[in-house]
């Protein structure tokens, strides 16, 4: 399997570094690297990414995040593996990364969890940490980037 095209971020290098950049701040802002880690792998399994899921896995174990979380990440809800602050990150990441799917994309009850174990800087983090994986998401899906494969 070939990717269509070389990522559009590497094609218009000056586009990659602010994307960085929004990643590096991400990283800053107060949320534990393992949520960060579990959000980045959860919205690249909804958006079928497999370059994202793949290469997500291989950072989240980098950072720590053990198999049993990894493996049980798509059903987050049913296994006991997850933290009441990672399922409020994980129902936010769900929450943004399908915004068509609802009338009420984000409804309070999602928001309000996640700002019950998240201060403002971290649920800036976490909102820019989705929206981010997001944008890669639909980059490497719309190119058809391989997983395993460099960009």
């Amino acid at each position: 399997m070939n990717a269509r095209m070389k990522n559009p971020a590497v094609v218009l290098p000056e586009a990659m570094r602010p994307l960085l950049d929004v990643v590096e701040a991400t990283r800053r802002g107060g949320v534990p690297e393992e949520t960060l880690e579990l959000v980045h792998l959860r919205a690249s399994q909804i958006n079928g990414c497999s370059f994202c899921v793949d290469g997500g896995v291989k950072s989240a174990r980098k950072a720590g995040v053990g198999d049993e979380k990894l493996f049980a990440v798509a059903a987050w809800r049913e296994a006991p593996y997850f933290s009441d602050a990672e399922r409020a990150a994980l129902a936010l990441t769900e929450a943004v990364t399908r915004l068509a799917d609802s009338s009420d994309p984000v409804p309070d009850p999602v928001w309000d969890a996640a700002a019950g174990h998240f201060d403002e800087r971290q649920l800036s983090a976490l909102v820019l940490a989705v929206g981010v994986t997001n944008l890669f998401n639909r980059l490497n899906a719309t190119i058809r980037q391989p997983a395993g494969a460099g960009w």
